[in-house]
């Protein structure tokens, strides 16, 4: 048996191909657009379906597919009714005008219900769901169903309108961990009747024929993506791990953390696994950040620019994109100007030292598995290892974990094995001087004191 994943990130969408030995045996890469309609950004959904069906028809036909099964970032929903949306796809990065955010925002669940700190733009897709009933109350009239984005794309593919609750319970305020039930803010505004039943990630929800096969293709119910990447090493009995997601977005999860360590400031909040249970998480936009400081670097960086620009105390301060542990703070340069190579490294140092701080704060004392695009090469997950020796570090065999899990997911729902890479033991990096690195970092960070003039800035 063999099955297709769809990936579909904020940044990059991929279609990648799975025997059951875990191998990823083919894959296909995408940009998603974005575009000006009605007075929001919107996603250009006609241009990413003709890609997806393409690229499955494709994946159908060469290699034999069976199953199609979707992973998907978070922050998204969509509206539909018995065959298509009733309004655009909304792109989590906008704000809602002030005197509408004035409105909506104090209808938003205490933290201590929802467990979903109170975030800018629509990284709370409720927030962005108070803000289009408001201006397009039609289109909620109009619907049928409220999907969270890769349950979009599992019926839009040709399966039945289902929720599932990795994806509620993704920082949304639509759910209530403690109970597992929906929150206070989905009765307020009646939109239970709107929310399909739930089936588990992977389920099998529907079949589509693609491509020239006559045989259909099961469609399994999506996932979000870092709860895959979760569910990919937990079915591998590694014992307790906290996991560190890369992409755009850097998700760190550590389900043994207290829930009363979290932090409503930090961007730490609880998301939920494809069984429902808690599992208390920090964030930043890593992966955002990571493109502004390098100015879109996309080579692999060398071992000697990265001990030149320690040597040299170039460093990254916070923060370069919204939300975060250090929300609110202007990112800037310190130190002279870095050459191209030299704002990779400090771009990649900036990340390391950021999720280093993450994982204090989500008090990780356990095994940590780094995974994910920004650990290309496994030069972060160096890094991490180095700055924190008490701690074992494992990195994924493949950087695709999040499709792996979601891979995993769509085989065990219809009883077939599936036997992923073990992750690979990591050697930390060698670095003289990263820990007083570190310090001053921390030091600069904490507003503490600031050495060193600007050198550049977020862009």
């Amino acid at each position: 048996m063999k099955v297709a994943v769809l990936d579909f990130g904020k940044t990059n969408s991929k279609l990648f191909v799975f025997g059951q030995d875990g191998r990823i045996l083919d894959e296909r890469r995408t940009q998603p657009k974005w575009v000006r309609q009605g007075g929001f950004s919107v996603l250009d959904e006609a241009t990413l379906r003709d890609w997806a069906l393409g690229a499955v028809a494709n994946a159908v036909d060469s290699h034999g597919v069976e199953g199609l099964m979707v992973s998907g970032h978070g922050c998204t929903f969509a509206l539909i009714d018995e065959a298509a949306l009733t309004h655009p796809i909304l792109d989590y990065e906008q704000e809602p005008p002030v005197e509408i955010a004035a409105r909506i925002d104090g209808r938003i669940p205490d933290f201590a219900e929802t467990f979903s700190p109170r975030l800018p733009l629509g990284f709370n897709y409720g927030r962005h769901m108070l803000w289009l009933q408001e201006v397009d109350p039609d289109a909620f009239a109009a619907s049928k169903s409220i999907l969270g984005y890769p349950q979009y794309w599992s019926w839009r593919l040709g399966g039945r309108a289902v929720s599932e609750v990795s994806y509620l319970g993704c920082h949304s305020h639509l759910w209530a961990p403690r109970s597992r039930d929906f929150s206070s803010l989905v009765d307020a505004q009646g939109w239970r009747d709107r929310m399909p039943a739930f089936e588990r990630a992977g389920s099998v929800v529907g079949q589509g024929h693609f491509g020239g096969a006559a045989r259909p293709v099961a469609i399994h119910n999506g996932v979000h993506d870092s709860n895959a990447a979760l569910h990919a090493y937990r079915r591998q009995e590694l014992g307790p791990v906290t996991v560190v997601s890369t992409g755009t977005w850097v998700i760190v999860l550590n389900p043994d953390c207290p829930l009363d360590a979290l932090d409503r400031d930090r961007d730490m909040l609880v998301n939920v696994d494809v069984d429902g249970g808690p599992v208390p998480t920090i964030r930043f936009m890593g992966g955002r950040e990571f493109a502004t400081i390098s100015g879109g670097w996309q080579g692999e960086i060398a071992g000697p620019v990265v001990q030149r620009v320690i040597d040299a105390g170039i460093m990254a301060l916070p923060s370069f994109a919204p939300g975060g542990p250090m929300s609110g703070r202007s990112g800037r340069l310190a130190g002279r100007t870095p050459d191209a190579e030299e704002r990779a490294a400090v771009a990649l140092l900036y990340v390391a030292l950021m999720v280093d701080l993450s994982l204090d704060l989500i008090h990780s004392k356990n095994t940590v598995i780094v995974d994910g695009g920004l650990n290309t090469g496994g030069l972060l997950a160096g890094l991490l290892a180095q700055l924190r020796p008490a701690q074992a570090f494992l990195q994924g065999a493949t950087l695709e974990g999040s499709a792996t899990g979601a891979a995993a997911l769509a085989f065990e729902s219809v009883g077939r094995e599936f036997a992923a890479e073990v992750p690979e033991p990591v050697h930390a990096s060698r670095f003289a001087g990263l820990a007083g690195y570190r310090s001053d970092w921390l030091a600069f960070t904490m507003d503490r004191g600031i050495s060193g003039t600007a050198a550049g800035g977020a862009q």
